[in-house]
């Protein structure tokens, strides 16, 4: 399965569910939903945070509201992810951004738990990840205007539209993480001739941002599959890591995007030297940005491709995260999707187009809650992780 489709309907997701975010009702928490956390165990005190994204399960103010009311008890940090466009005219000539812009993020801002960790992605690449990224304009995912389709991520207009956005986020949210590129890696597989470009980008964002802004953390995050040899067959391993060390001395940490079950061992066991071989290519902190599991059995038609997981195969996973976070003292593991988007997948089947309903399954059981709003076995896991006293490193 190509990461060109794998982009295309995380487009199609960001787009259909961050239109209601603005009109969001505050929404009581379900009955079935109100589990209080397990009871802090004997255990050692952790070194890292636990967060979700809001995406929601549902195209409803109702489902949007759920997530953030759910995330302000499952976790202390919450993770805002922006991978749907850049406004770049605005923020070249610091004009005022678009009110469906600001909307979004007062709501975000809004809705982020007190006291939560704040991790913020946005990134300068297309979610196609072979281009510059899309305009956000009147509304997010739009194409990208002239002149702007015709420059390189080297371009003056480029870096200086991208710096100015990058400050704005600064300025709005005052996150403690700040990822300037998301999966940047792919980049360089994507679209190689445009690598250079983008890595002068990065590198000027990154430097401006760390002389205005020294305490802020600032990262790049990559994807892990392509710096596994022989795990996606698709990608050059070579290449990958030689992108991953261009890339690293420009970013406070190594963010890792992983989703183990979207390589050739699917839902099956992977190497148990997995995680040791991708966290010792590089000397940074490490964090894992996004990830997931899904808890049940699927079919990719198209590919032939059956994914038969299940809630104990996602239960292992997030307690081997877990493990790895004690072991390696992360700084962050984000689960992207918090509860199964089956409301939110029925209605992209509705609409008829049948490959994105195939791409959309990828991700849909990947919630430790059930689409029913019932907590997995992985909820247990993750919450005697998150009961543990947090304790900063030295």
């Amino acid at each position: 399965m190509t990461h060109t489709k794998l982009a295309s309907i995380a487009l199609v997701l960001l787009l259909v569910t961050l239109a209601c975010a603005t009109e969001a009702p505050a929404a009581p928490v379900a009955e079935a939903q109100q589990q209080a956390p397990a009871e802090a165990p004997s255990g050692p005190p952790r070194s890292f945070h636990l967060g979700f994204t809001p995406f929601p399960y549902a195209i409803s103010g109702e489902a949007v509201q759920y997530v953030y009311d759910r995330i302000a008890e499952d976790a202390d940090l919450i993770a805002h992810h922006f991978d749907n466009g850049v406004p770049w005219p605005e923020a070249l000539t610091r004009q005022k951004y678009s009110d469906h812009l600001i909307n979004d993020w007062n709501f975000r801002k809004a809705n982020t738990p007190a006291g939560h960790k704040v991790y913020v992605a946005i990134t300068p690449i297309n979610i196609w990840r072979d281009d510059l990224a899309l305009y956000w304009g009147s509304e997010e995912g739009l194409p990208v205007p002239a002149p702007w389709d015709s420059y390189s991520f080297n371009h003056p207009d480029v870096k200086t539209a991208y710096l100015n956005h990058a400050a704005n986020v600064v300025e709005h949210f005052a996150p403690d993480y700040l990822n300037i590129g998301i999966e940047s890696n792919l980049l360089a597989h994507g679209n190689p001739a445009e690598w250079p470009a983008y890595l002068e980008l990065h590198q000027f964002v990154y430097t401006e941002l760390k002389a205005r802004y020294p305490d802020l953390t600032v990262l790049a995050s990559v994807s892990a599959q392509p710096l596994l040899e022989g795990y996606n067959h698709e990608y050059d391993h070579a290449s990958q890591l030689q992108a991953l060390n261009e890339l690293m001395p420009y970013s406070d940490i190594y963010g890792i995007s992983i989703y183990p079950y979207l390589t050739k061992y699917l839902a099956e066991p992977y190497p148990q030297d997995m995680w040791s071989n991708l966290f010792s290519l590089n000397d940074k902190p490490i964090a894992i940005t996004e990830t997931g599991y899904p808890a049940q059995e699927f079919t990719v038609t198209n590919e032939n491709i059956t994914i038969s997981s299940t809630s104990e195969k996602q239960a292992a996973y997030i307690q081997d995260v877990i493990n790895q976070a004690d072991a390696n003292q992360l700084e962050f593991v984000i689960n992207f999707v918090l509860r199964d988007y089956d409301d939110l997948y029925n209605e992209i089947y509705a609409q008829g187009d049948l490959d994105i309903v195939e791409i959309a399954i990828l991700w849909r059981d990947t919630g430790l809650y059930d689409e029913n709003g019932i907590p997995r076995p992985a909820w247990d896991i993750w919450q005697t992780a998150l009961s543990r006293r947090f304790q900063e490193l030295p």
